[in-house]
């Protein structure tokens, strides 16, 4: 991809990614959703101030505003690719990227005076949609959040778990990968990019949840309904 294509890619995925369907969906039901509950314009607030019903459509339209520019980047580009076979550095780089700006879109929206929501369901439709390289460890960390989630009932909880341990499931699922020939240094050293992405990605997931931390350590975290 040369530099003009990357730049219209990044910009149209942080665009799009910066939609703030939580406050789109609830202006029409005459809600300010930033005047409710946490105040967060994601998913879990929406579901939890104007039902469940609500709450799965916004997740369901955040996750495809990271889906979808960078499964049509990886398309166009040629990356997709067999669970055997591993992109070179600088196209993970560049296809991460792209799932990067949608997930900072969503964070930073200039919508919204460059707030947002904490960008999970951006952020897992982003790297559900690289396949094979990111989508085996984001449906393992999804599986970590809904466990986490179903046991706790903290939805915060289940995010930040997840968040830490997703470039664990990156690292591990690279190790796996390649040629067989390869030792699992080599496997791990020619994944650095999703290994360091995913690492910064979870970072900023884990920060931006961290009022949700201290009412957690508080024992003040608002807990979904069972």
């Amino acid at each position: 991809m040369d530099l003009t294509s990357w730049v219209t890619a990044f910009v149209c995925a942080y665009l799009l990614g910066s939609i703030p369907f939580g406050l789109i969906i609830a202006r029409t039901k005459g809600v300010d959703i930033r005047q409710h509950g946490s105040g967060n314009i994601g998913a879990t607030n929406v579901g939890r101030v104007l039902g469940k019903r609500y709450g799965y459509v916004c997740f369901v339209l955040d996750f495809l505003k990271g889906a979808l520019p960078t499964a049509t980047v990886g398309a166009w580009a040629g990356y997709f690719h067999s669970a055997n076979q591993t992109l070179a550095p600088l196209d993970q780089a560049t296809w991460l990227s792209i799932a990067a700006a949608a997930m900072l879109g969503h964070i930073f929206s200039p919508w919204v005076k460059f707030k947002g929501g904490k960008g999970v369901a951006t952020a897992f439709g982003a790297l559900m949609a690289m396949w094979p390289a990111m989508t085996i460890p984001a449906l393992v960390a999804f599986a970590i959040w809904a466990a986490v989630v179903r046991v706790s009932r903290f939805v915060s909880l289940g995010s930040v778990t997840a968040a830490a341990l997703l470039p664990v499931f990156a690292a591990t699922w690279a190790s796996l990968g390649g040629s067989r020939d390869d030792a699992i240094a080599a496997r791990l050293g020619a994944a650095w990019p999703n290994i360091t992405v995913t690492f910064l990605l979870g970072a900023v997931v884990v920060i931006k949840h961290r009022a949700n931390i201290a009412r957690l350590l508080a024992g003040s975290e608002e807990r979904i309904a069972p």
